[in-house]
């Protein structure tokens, strides 16, 4: 069953193509060497044969599994194998899709992704499937979990192209990123060749794309989320939907800028793109965006309105030294961003997690040095630590240290640190930069190899014997002296004391699911990418379950953060649609079921909500309580309503109002009325969230006079 010529033996064949192509003048030379390397192998095609897929191997975007001899017979197959935590992989994908643009099934051309996963995390299918989503991947999938394939044909790094001539034989191998050239010479070399040949038949390949199944959702992998420095805003990168979201606290969005298709456009909101953005820093009605997949940095003004680009050129930079100004400056995947001294005026620099080149960058906002550098004028894009080596590399002299794709950024000012604290995702640790004189140090995870970058696991524990697994993002917390951890692909919140360099569990199982309402032990999230905290509350966006999760670091519970949206998120900045978002009661909460209530079509029906606290309570200004509306199966009736709003005071009732519609569109509707409130005690500071939810039937009978009702509640 195993191939006679693996890959190494096929880069020595290789060997000589590779250097006349150097040589060849045009792309009709190029592509005559191409042909007359084809026409050598040919006779070695029944050596040269791969073994088939796995039998029981998992498959996404097909509608049954693959057979390499059978169904991709007579077919030029593109084998892409990649992990999907791997930068180097993703900058792969602009590659493959426009190949498969290009080319057709119909034309002979079949790309099929072989996932051989690095972390554990990455072998279950479900989180594969997840990644398939975000990066858009259309094309066959198939769940390589024990890297079968891979040590068949040996191999060795991610990401690897192989090349399958009609017969299920070897022709080319691609190692690495950046040889889109190659690829599309090769490819387009050999349909050529075997047309010729009359050996590419033009069948199709039966496909069932994943994300065709998926109902829609408001969100879509949130990637990263930032609070305001009044804490009175949040902003989310709403990833999946390549848009950024402003949302007030109690979860009515207020801008809603670029998406939903990806793109590159500087301008007003409405008109606005952004491809893939992750994160977000915002400070005075000013937010920088990470535009990940767009490599570059945007800034986004919410007084004009308006979206620009502050570093970048739009395509993949491979200089990993910089200097020049931000706009006329190639980067490389920026993945996190962070104000250079978050609530202050004196905003000098933005630093950059540059997770393409395995770098820190700094972005000039004004003139300013780096730490024992010179002076650098306004709008200077440059290095400020990391050699680009892909390493868990140490070092007193920031340019010398190496990192392994940092994605999480968060900066401490406070002593003794005064740092910035990385998310070191593929190394699976957090380090610490100095903002003193840049020497780059180890705080938790990892081991002290810094080429070791496979020394993951889910240990609490101190310093290096600390174990996590390809963290996204950190947050600093100053009121507290800790940082917290987005443990991702342990599906964990960790919190470690940078003093005696303990990390230990926060929230969260341990196991990808989806459960909120519930105290931090019990609470679980799916591969959590980013997170910020203000005050006693601690938001977290949990990416694979398309929500912002709040904990409350006081009560110790984990809440649904309610983004509440009316059928279009914003009328003034956006035209997109956008579904209601019903936030999700907890078990606990209390349904109070009124009697029926008869109503007349086109009349007013008003609720007054009375809620009571236990004595000695007050409402808690940081997490306002809010009441929602729905009507599961009836959502005729609430078009063009009001679905929720604040509740302010407990000592005045809330007031919901309601009009029946002229023409309902059922003689009865059942009618829910939802609210969560958050509360402090007065005496002992403990803080918590209880939610109660009322339910009537409305029947709707013409004649019948206007309504009003008290709703009232007490919480024990």
């Amino acid at each position: 069953m195993a191939a006679s010529c693996n890959l190494p033996s096929l880069l020595l064949l290789q060997t000589d193509l590779e250097c006349s192509l150097q040589e060849a003048e045009s792309p009709g030379d190029k592509e005559r060497l191409v042909i007359e390397y084809l026409s050598e192998i040919s006779g070695r095609a029944g050596d040269l044969r791969v073994p088939e897929f796995a039998v029981g191997l998992e498959w996404l975007n097909t509608e049954r599994p693959l057979s390499l001899h059978n169904d991709l017979q007579g077919k030029v197959v593109v084998l892409d194998f990649f992990t999907y935590c791997c930068i180097n992989c993703m900058h792969l994908l602009p590659d493959l899709h426009a190949l498969e643009h290009e080319y057709s099934d119909k034309d002979g051309l079949v790309i099929v992704g072989v996932h051989s996963a690095k972390f554990p995390n990455e072998k279950v299918l479900d989180n594969i499937k997840s990644a398939v989503l975000r990066y858009n991947i259309t094309h066959p999938v198939v769940n390589d979990a024990d890297a079968v394939l891979w040590q068949e044909l040996e191999v060795s790094c991610w990401p690897t192209l192989v090349i399958l001539g009609p017969h299920g034989n070897l022709l080319f191998c691609i190692i690495g990123e950046g040889h889109r050239e190659k690829l599309f010479l090769f490819t387009s070399a050999a349909l050529k060749f075997y047309k010729e040949k009359s050996e590419i038949r033009d069948n199709t390949i039966s496909l069932r794309l994943y994300k065709d199944l998926l109902p829609p959702s408001p969100l879509l992998f949130p990637g990263k989320v930032a609070v305001d420095f009044s804490g009175d805003n949040l902003v989310i990168a709403d990833t999946g939907h390549h848009r950024i979201l402003v949302v007030r606290k109690n979860g009515q969005i207020l801008h809603t800028i670029g998406g939903p298709g990806s793109g590159w456009k500087d301008g007003d909101f409405s008109e606005s793109a952004f491809n893939s953005p992750q994160g977000v820093a915002i400070n005075n009605n000013i937010i920088y965006v990470a535009d990940t997949e767009n490599h570059l940095i945007r800034k986004i003004d919410l007084e004009t309105k308006q979206v620009s680009t502050a570093a970048g050129i739009g395509s993949q930079g491979t200089d990993k030294e910089g200097g020049t100004q931000g706009k006329n400056q190639p980067i490389s995947s920026p993945w996190d961003v962070a104000f250079g001294a978050p609530g202050v005026s004196e905003q000098n620099v933005l630093w950059a997690a540059m997770a393409g080149t395995h770098q820190i960058w700094a972005l000039f906002l004004e003139e300013g040095t780096l730490p024992k550098g010179s002076n650098l004028p306004k709008g200077s894009c440059i290095r400020f630590a990391g050699s680009g080596n892909e390493e868990n590399r140490n070092n007193s002299y920031p340019h010398k240290a190496g990192f392994a794709q940092p994605s999480g950024l968060s900066v401490c000012l406070d002593e003794p640190w005064k740092c910035l604290f990385v998310a070191d995702s593929e190394s699976s640790t957090v380090r610490t930069i100095s903002l003193k004189d840049g020497a780059v140090k180890h705080l938790v995870g990892g081991e002290r190899d810094p080429m070791n970058l496979f020394a993951f696991g889910d240990t609490d524990g101190i310093g290096i014997n600390a174990k996590l697994q390809h963290p996204l993002g950190v947050a600093w917390d100053p009121n507290r002296n800790v940082l917290y951890v987005a443990d991702s692909y342990n599906h964990k919140i960790k919190v470690v004391d940078p003093k005696t360099k303990s990390c230990v569990t926060l929230s969260g199982t341990g196991q990808a699911s989806n459960v909120s309402g519930v105290s931090f032990t019990h609470a679980a999230f799916n591969e959590p990418g980013g997170l910020c905290v203000n005050g006693h509350l601690l938001y977290v966006a949990d990416t694979n379950n398309h929500q912002i999760k709040v904990l409350d670091l006081e009560a110790k519970t984990v809440s649904l953060f309610p983004l509440l949206a009316s059928e279009w998120a914003d009328t003034v900045d956006s035209k997109i649609p956008m579904k209601i978002q019903i936030p999700k009661l907890p078990k606990s909460a209390p349904n109070v079921t009124l009697e029926p209530l008869s109503v007349s079509p086109n009349k007013p029906l008003q609720y007054l909500l009375k809620l009571n606290l236990p004595e000695g309570s007050k409402l808690t200004n940081d997490a306002p309580s809010f009441w929602f509306l729905t009507a599961e199966g009836h959502e005729w009736l609430l078009e063009g309503q009001k679905v929720n709003g604040e509740i302010v005071s407990l000592t005045k009732p809330s007031q919901i109002d309601l009009r029946i519609p002229l023409e309902p569109a059922f003689p009865e509707a059942v009618l829910c009325i939802g609210a969560f409130v958050y509360y402090c005690s007065q005496d002992s500071n403990l803080c918590m969230m209880k939610a109660v939810s009322f339910t009537q039937r409305l029947q709707i009978i013409p004649g019948t006079t206007s309504s009003s009702l008290d709703l009232t509640y007490t919480f024990k």
